[in-house]
């Protein structure tokens, strides 16, 4: 079977060695786990971190792995699902096709990595392919929205849940496993994948608290995975080559492009070029409207108070329940609702986790200047995807002061795109860090992780950087 699908991800899963690593993927790779540890420590206090860590010490105390931002640590298994639920609680967490990557990956590569006292060279090769395999499944299978002509179409079945194979692998590189071991464990991965459930949740608001497919459960059933192939148990090593039984057709796909898995692999690393960060805690598609409204207000220094309206154009194709809901119950809900999102952005509070503290979520200015706000599709939208699918046209009006104030955008501070200053610098991402970081760490630790995970191709041990990021 060395030809199949899963055997060609598992040889490339299992040869992977930092030193051939090219330079923009050892840097990208960093910057994800500096950005992701940093969106962990700022969901500590947020409800599905908290959630998270509680089920955590059910799997264990006093393990072998860090839950971030703790204190108390528990096994490989806990420590795993609560970081990847601390990851993705703000939704402050990288984008990266299929969606949201790095809540899967991550954790369950850290936390082993931590157990076995590995170098940090090691984890970066794990999240460099377990990013690279996610987005090669991202753009193989259905995505959040597929453009034809002027049209644009949300696939009835969508999720995240093929990043249980880049999981997988990532451990299975984590603990230097053969390709023989890790294709068995990419089989199992397959056939035990949570399902993309992920249509379900967007049509109905207000939406459950666990948001998208919950990352503790891929986690966990990465390190299945992986464990269980280690022990013995081999998978279906078929999985991947069946389209009409395998398992683009369980997982609910309608398309299944396995050359795009496979194509170059090894050879051409393609997540760094859309790897894109978030400067707000907020769903992507609204990122472009608050650089415009942030522009607006700044430069002509407008207060909340003032403001008699906002009208927005942008992504059309997301007037669905979740972005449009306007009955704000949980936390969570305030991290996909339009109105709601501009209206907190018009606060002019420092983007981080104050924007979901449920004094500014649940405030009666945030609640009444959401009913000044409305939201229409950019004509330009649909032409703009299908010319580059980084652009994302948005216009902002605000009424104040007896003037209407206008900013548009092209593409939204986060995207590696044509305009430079939209890209997100490592020294940015570093103070987004800082600002996660500032209720739970104090500022020397904060800084000591910085510099830990910028240099983490120094580091001996990832328990080092762990050290870093728990509290006493």
């Amino acid at each position: 079977m060395s030809d199949t699908v899963v055997r060609v991800l598992a040889d490339f899963a299992s040869g992977a060695r930092f030193e051939d690593l090219p330079p923009e993927v050892v840097e990208e790779t960093k910057r994800i786990l500096l950005d992701s540890i940093g969106c962990a420590l700022g969901g500590v206090s947020a409800p599905k971190g908290a959630i998270g860590g509680r089920l955590a010490h059910l799997m264990g105390e006093g393990g072998s792995a860090t839950i971030i931002g703790r204190g108390r640590r528990a096994s490989v298994f806990g420590a795993a699902f609560a970081n990847g639920e601390l990851i993705n609680a703000l939704d402050f967490d990288a984008i990266l096709p299929p969606g949201h990557v790095a809540p899967y990956v991550i954790p369950g590569a850290l936390a082993v990595a931590e157990e076995g006292h590995t170098a940090g060279r090691e984890l970066i090769t794990a999240t460099a392919v377990a990013h690279e395999m996610s987005y090669r499944f991202g753009k193989s299978m259905d995505y959040h929205r597929d453009t034809s002509g002027e049209k644009a179409d949300t696939p009835g079945v969508l999720g995240f849940a093929s990043t249980v194979f880049g999981a997988t692998a990532a451990v299975g590189s984590v603990r230097g496993l053969p390709g023989e071991t890790v294709a068995d464990a990419l089989g199992i991965a397959g056939s035990i994948s949570p399902v993309n459930s992920h249509r379900s949740w967007l049509m109905h608001a207000p939406t459950s608290t666990i948001k998208y497919t919950m990352a503790g459960p891929i986690v966990q059933a990465a390190l299945t995975a992986s464990f269980s192939a280690e022990y013995g148990h081999t998978g279906d090593q078929l999985i991947l080559d069946d389209a009409e039984y395998g398992y683009r057709r369980f997982i609910g796909a309608r398309r299944w492009a396995p050359e795009n898995l496979v194509g170059e692999l090894g050879s051409t690393w393609r997540f760094p070029a859309e790897s894109t960060h978030k400067p707000y805690p907020h769903c992507r598609v609204m990122h472009a409207p608050f650089d415009a409204l942030t522009e607006i207000l700044e430069s002509n220094d407008i207060r909340p108070g003032e403001i008699e309206g906002i009208r927005a154009w942008g992504e059309g194709w997301v007037q669905l329940p979740v972005w449009l809901n306007d009955r704000i119950e949980q936390i969570h809900d305030g991290q996909f609702s339009i109105d709601h999102g501009l209206a907190v952005a018009a606060q002019r509070i420092r983007p981080g986790p104050a924007w979901q503290s449920p004094e500014v979520v649940h405030s009666e200015q945030v609640l009444g200047l959401m009913e000044k706000v409305t939201f229409q599709g950019h004509p330009d939208a649909i032409s703009a995807l299908n010319r580059d699918p980084r652009s994302r046209p948005t216009r902002i009006e605000v009424d104040a002061r007896g003037t209407t104030f206008a900013a548009e955008r092209r593409y939204p501070k986060g995207t590696p795109s044509p305009e430079p200053e939209t890209y997100m610098t490592t020294e940015e991402l570093a103070e987004k860090f800082r600002v996660n970081a500032a209720e739970v760490l104090s500022p020397q630790q904060a800084e000591d992780a910085v510099d830990a995970l910028l240099n983490l191709e120094r580091l001996d041990d990832v328990g080092k950087l762990m050290g870093f990021v728990s509290v006493a």
